[in-house]
């Protein structure tokens, strides 16, 4: 009996040991892994924000940090070429300029040549309201007698505009940090340094602003040249003098009578002034006449 009880003592004793060890190794453990979690999270507390370093290197480089950019709708640049054969020119232009008012266009040239006599042509450069782009083809197209050429370009400047923009924000923190950097700076050898940088970015901010309003005025109004050509029939204006039938008559009845007069006039000179030598041609004309019939009398009697 007391060995039985000794050996359950022991048997106890070893399971106490055991669980205590196990409790110890576990504590270790549970010390160790937070030890380590505090050292991670010191350190990403240490660490500067990722973010904050993009925007550091950014800002020394010239570049914005990154922002959502508000992406403009579709900006495309429509052109057109057309080329117009009109019965009435001078007409068919005022229609065309009263459609530009009508849209509320502009001309923004328009010129008129003529070749020779018979053909008038002429072109007009106009810009309209891209939302009225097609009903304007629509119409001037409807002024024709026949439309030669039709050519229509559109060029998508989308991308470029948005990356204008997202480079004027660039230039715009650029910009607001060197100015602060100016009103610190002590130095005048830096001030100079950082008022040249900065009048350097203020002129890259002023031509990319030049840009974008060309672009949007570009992709606000739609440009369409046109080119009118006319062939006209001439008929020539009849004078009064043209339709004076009485006084054509007697001018040319005295045309005819002086043509007459002056032909007998040169006969009379001539027989009078070659008098001598007709009348001895006439003498051997008939001598040889009265001889050639008095030997073909002999002939006969013979």
């Amino acid at each position: 009996m007391k060995k039985l009880l000794g050996l359950f003592i022991l048997i106890m004793m070893v399971l106490f040991l055991a669980a205590c060890s196990s409790s110890s190794k576990s504590e270790e453990a549970k010390i160790s892994s937070d030890s380590s979690s505090g050292e991670m999270y010191s350190g990403k507390a240490d660490m500067p924000n990722k973010s904050e370093i993009s925007f550091d290197n950014n800002a020394k480089q010239g570049e914005a940090p990154p922002m959502d950019i508000e992406v403009p709708n579709q900006m495309v640049i429509y052109q057109a070429d057309l080329q117009l054969r009109v019965k009435k020119f001078e007409q068919t232009l005022q229609s065309i300029e009263d459609h530009v008012t009508k849209y509320g266009g502009y001309i923004s040239e328009s010129n008129i040549s003529k070749d020779g006599v018979e053909q008038v042509s002429g072109s007009i450069t106009v810009r309209v309201p891209q939302k009225s782009f097609q009903a304007f083809l629509r119409d001037a197209e409807g002024q024709a007698a026949e439309v030669l050429q039709r050519r229509i370009t559109g060029t998508d400047v989308t991308e470029e505009y948005v990356d204008l923009d997202s480079k004027l924000k660039s230039r715009r923190v650029v910009e607001e940090r060197l100015t602060t950097f100016m009103q610190s700076a002590e130095k005048t050898e830096d001030l100079l340094k950082i008022s040249a940088d900065l009048a350097k970015v203020q002129e890259e901010i002023e031509t990319i602003l030049g840009r974008m309003k060309f672009l949007e005025n570009q992709t606000t109004l739609s440009t369409v040249h046109i080119s009118l050509y006319e062939n006209k029939v001439i008929v020539p204006d009849l004078e009064d003098g043209d339709l004076n039938t009485w006084d054509k008559t007697k001018k040319q009845f005295m045309k005819s009578t002086n043509m007459l007069l002056a032909g007998i006039s040169g006969l009379v000179v001539f027989l009078l002034g070659n008098l001598p030598i007709l009348i001895i041609l006439a003498v051997a004309v008939v001598s040889i006449y009265f001889y050639i019939k008095k030997k073909s009398r002999r002939n006969r009697n013979e």
